[in-house]
């Protein structure tokens, strides 16, 4: 594929070429060149941790506005839990979702809904032992687009249902349609998104050709709408349908704690993720039966499209739970087909040198040369997160050696020292000067 969306996005003008953002992308997505960043389109993730660690608040995420719901006659808000945290002294789920229907939305379902059917079909996958274990969740699609392009082993690995935001979509769409008698192009299901990889997961989806998702709305876009609508709701309507389990994949371990099975781990956080996900490629992680990872840290409270901090967030949502029951959602015997992805995760190899196997060893063994050179310090100035990212620049034809400033400052004493040795050199006179 040679196009790709992306919901992370660079302001070239507030970009101060501070290399904050190359040390901490994942997938190496990331290069300062001429004192700007950018950013390599094809690793990408868009895991939004340049957002986070940007100083400059030169990336951004884009998303869509609450203005978009009107292109729709029916129009249906998909809430996140994480929504949920970001209210202080909230008691009953019924105002948000309340307030929701007052800024514009005809019906609300939540996403913690379809969060507890795709962890009974979970459970149940897992008894028949049909899949390839450790089981690693497909909750988190920066999670998964990174397991698609650096660790091609543990694809098999990757849970293959939808997602809770994608499943409720569809869920709520069939039940739209049905009620109002309206054809599914005039119905609109839209997302509250606590992240910009969500955003991504709708535009460019893994697991089908086309998300039944119509739009990704910011949580930080719509909470002040939303926040003064809860304010003056005169009658709350009973609209919650959900329960610990749902409500509880907002934070970290939510998911693995809802299958009921000791054997499971959580990870949040970007660098986390990917110590676990080298570790279980290398087979050190042998005796789980589950792996829930998170690329913000805290889960998806940590989403750098939230308004309040993440661990401030996940109390609330702890206290929150304590007036829910367990689960409210369940299938009906057998899996429901919709649930499924109708993709398999492939590996993607952005990060190859090139497609004949020849020249990629060529220009292995000419990164390896060329990085003996390097003084291995991995420091950034150059504008490569690393020393081998800068000689695998330089074998692309990205990068010149003396970008290095280490190699540019003996290139200059080299030059200084070969001028003194020379000596001192009689100035000419005004008419040599001109003979000259």
């Amino acid at each position: 594929m040679n196009q790709f969306f992306h919901s992370v996005t660079l302001d070239r003008d507030k970009c101060m070429g501070c290399t904050n953002c190359i040390k901490r992308c994942p997938t190496e997505a990331i290069r300062v060149r001429g004192g700007k960043a950018r950013i390599i389109s094809e690793r990408c993730i868009d895991c939004g941790e340049c957002i986070r660690v940007c100083p400059h608040h030169a990336k951004k995420a884009k998303s869509d506005s609450l203005d978009m719901i009107q292109n729709f006659q029916y129009k249906i808000a998909l809430p996140a839990p994480t929504l949920y945290g970001q209210f202080n002294n909230l008691d009953d789920i019924d105002i948000v979702l309340t307030g929701l229907k007052d800024i514009g939305f005809d019906e609300v379902f939540e996403v913690s809904r379809s969060a507890e059917l795709v962890s009974e079909v979970t459970r149940k996958l897992m008894q028949e032992g049909k899949l390839e274990k450790p089981v690693i969740s497909s909750a988190c699609p920066a999670v998964v687009r990174l397991i698609r392009v650096r660790f091609p082993d543990l694809c098999s690995h990757v849970l293959q249902l939808n997602s809770p935001m994608e499943t409720a979509a569809r869920i709520a769409k069939r039940e739209a349609m049905k009620k109002t008698g309206l054809p599914r192009s005039q119905i609109g299901t839209f997302f509250i998104t606590p992240c910009p990889a969500k955003v991504t997961a709708i535009r460019m989806p893994i697991s089908c050709k086309k998300s039944e998702v119509d739009g990704a709305i910011a949580i930080s876009e719509i909470f002040a709408k939303l926040a003064a609508a809860m304010e003056n709701l005169k009658t709350v309507e009973p609209l919650a349908r959900s329960g610990i389990i749902g409500v509880g994949w907002a934070s970290s371990g939510g998911e693995s704690s809802a299958l009921l099975n000791d054997k499971y781990l959580a990870a949040d956080g970007i660098e986390n993720v990917i110590r676990v996900l080298e570790e279980l490629e290398d087979e050190k992680i042998r005796e789980l039966n589950f792996i829930e990872l998170n690329a913000c840290s805290g889960g998806c409270v940590g989403g750098v499209l939230c308004v309040e901090n993440a661990y401030v967030a996940k109390a609330r949502l702890q206290r929150l739970r304590r007036y829910l029951p367990v689960s409210q959602n369940h299938i009906d015997g057998r899996i429901p087909g919709g649930m499924k992805w109708r993709k398999n995760l492939l590996f993607t190899p952005v990060l190859k040198l090139s497609d004949d196997m020849n020249e990629a060893l060529r220009m292995m063994a000419e990164i390896d040369e060329i990085c003996e050179e390097l003084p291995g310090l991995d420091c950034g100035s150059c504008g490569a997160p690393t020393c081998r990212a800068l000689a695998e620049d330089i074998v692309r034809g990205f990068a010149k050696k003396n970008q290095c400033i280490f190699i540019m400052r003996k290139e200059i004493k080299n030059v200084a020292d070969a001028l003194s040795s020379m000596g001192t050199f009689p100035l000419l006179s005004d008419e040599e000067d001109k003979k000259s």
